[in-house]
């Protein structure tokens, strides 16, 4: 397994639309598409932090759903575009981690 966390830095006041975004159109459309979300987090100490979490069975996969998602026309006409207006692009951070053994999220 592969876990993609993803922190997002939200524009100021912004994070309440970010997560219905997430919830009512990003997350859907992704699980459409064969992407297992995970989690979806709001920090309690950083009133702008918003975090997701992805897994994946393989690199293949991973490199298979990025490509049935981010290169469809829906996510470059529809969703893409609104991005910006709620994120700070700049900011995001992308980390892979790979579960230890003991870990529960096999």
């Amino acid at each position: 397994m592969l876990y993609e966390l993803r922190i997002y830095e939200c524009h100021p006041g912004q994070r309440d639309a970010w997560v219905q975004y997430m919830e009512e159109e990003i997350i859907p459309f992704q699980v459409a598409k064969g992407m297992v979300i995970v989690g979806s987090f709001v920090d309690e100490q950083d009133p702008n932090r918003y975090i997701w979490m992805r897994r994946f069975v393989d690199e293949d996969e991973r490199v298979r759903l990025y490509e049935a998602v981010y290169q469809s026309d829906h996510w470059k006409n529809t969703l893409a575009p609104r991005n910006p207006s709620m994120l700070n692009r700049e900011t995001i951070k992308v980390m892979r981690l790979n579960p230890t053994a003991k870990s529960v999220l096999q």
